[in-house]
């Protein structure tokens, strides 16, 4: 059969991808509870890359990210790698809790909503996962931003000599103590900024880019086989959807990582350097930019910017897999999914 007139075929023939699990159809107990043992497994496996693009946004110079991991190895080994690790997970639990049940709810009632106004169901998928990842990502800074601060601190002390935290703890008492409570939220300002539009785009990314990957793939389908269903037409097999989801929230995830870089090292830097100690005000938004561009030139926003794609399209792809598993692992009803 000749390329054109397999894809004439495929043109014919509907592919039954999955319908997605909404809100109302989870075990929610069993939705929590399985997602933060899974997303813990994930965060600690993903960890590294996170300290490493941490510690080269931090640096005043530009190096490498493989020298700041020889570095890290020779003087501070593998713990050096995991620093802040425990405050992180601590705090990534009840923050992913706000963000999936943000994510769910949103995209449940925006998709209904749309539906009704009479949109396209392309469209209706784009606005709902939109306004999922806005809502979900300014649900969860608040959690996040106070962890975030602590755990960076934690990171990025072993670069500039002694330890000046001894714990999560120790941090926490230490950041309340000189800059308040206002020093555990330095950035969340720029962290909205930086993640909620950020997730608005990956998540309406990842719903077009789902639809491009099929429609590339529908034509192989045919080919290769899949399973038929009763009205003609195909049903790709569980290997397959996670292929295209994997590869669709990679495709989402290095996008969003190179429009939100700098933004990113701004934000990483107010929330590492010291607040009000010993009588100095911590350094403001365009002072920050200020220093950066001497540093390095406006190239300087992009320091980190390879462990952060890899860690984005990495986390991106694990992420969604997994998240799309423990959906089907939490449905209520699984004999309904297929």
């Amino acid at each position: 059969m000749s390329l054109s007139a397999a894809e004439e075929e495929s043109a014919e023939e509907e592919i039954h991808i999955p319908a997605d699990i909404e809100w109302k159809m989870l075990d929610k107990s069993k939705f929590f509870f399985l997602g933060a043992a899974l997303f813990s497994g994930v965060s600690a496996a993903l960890y590294p890359m996170v300290v490493l693009k941490t510690r080269q946004q931090v640096s005043q110079s530009s190096v490498s990210c493989v020298r700041t991991g020889v570095w890290i190895m020779r003087y501070e080994g593998l713990r050096g790698l995991y620093r802040g690790f425990g405050t992180s997970l601590t705090g990534t639990i009840p923050a992913r809790a706000v963000y999936m049940t943000a994510l769910e709810v949103t995209k449940s009632n925006v998709g209904t909503t749309a539906t009704r106004l009479g949109l396209p169901e392309p469209s209706v998928a784009a606005v709902a996962n939109a306004a999922a990842g806005l809502s979900a990502a300014m649900a969860a800074q608040v959690v996040w931003t106070p962890v975030d601060v602590i755990s960076q601190r934690l990171m990025t002390q072993g670069s500039g000599g002694g330890c000046k935290y001894a714990s999560g703890v120790d941090a926490f008492g230490k950041i309340l103590r000189t800059d308040g409570v206002r020093g555990l939220y330095r950035g969340f300002g720029i962290s909205i900024l930086t993640y909620a539009p950020s997730n608005a785009v990956w998540w309406a990314s990842y719903s077009m880019a789902q639809r491009v990957v099929w429609n590339g793939v529908g034509c192989m389908l045919c080919r290769s086989g899949e399973e038929r269903v009763e009205n003609g037409g195909l049903r790709p097999d569980a290997k397959a959807v996670m292929a295209v989801q994997g590869v669709s929230a990679a495709m989402a995830g290095g996008v969003s990582a190179l429009i939100t870089m700098p933004l990113d090292t701004i934000k990483t830097r107010l929330q590492v350097l010291d607040g009000e100690e010993n009588g100095r005000k911590g350094p403001s938004f365009w002072q920050t930019v200020r220093s950066l561009v001497r540093e390095g030139g406006w190239t300087a926003c992009y320091r980190g910017l390879g462990p952060r794609c890899a860690s984005m399209s990495v986390s991106a792809t694990t992420m969604i897999t997994t998240y799309e598993f423990l959906k089907r692992l939490s449905a209520k009803n699984q004999g309904a999914l297929t």
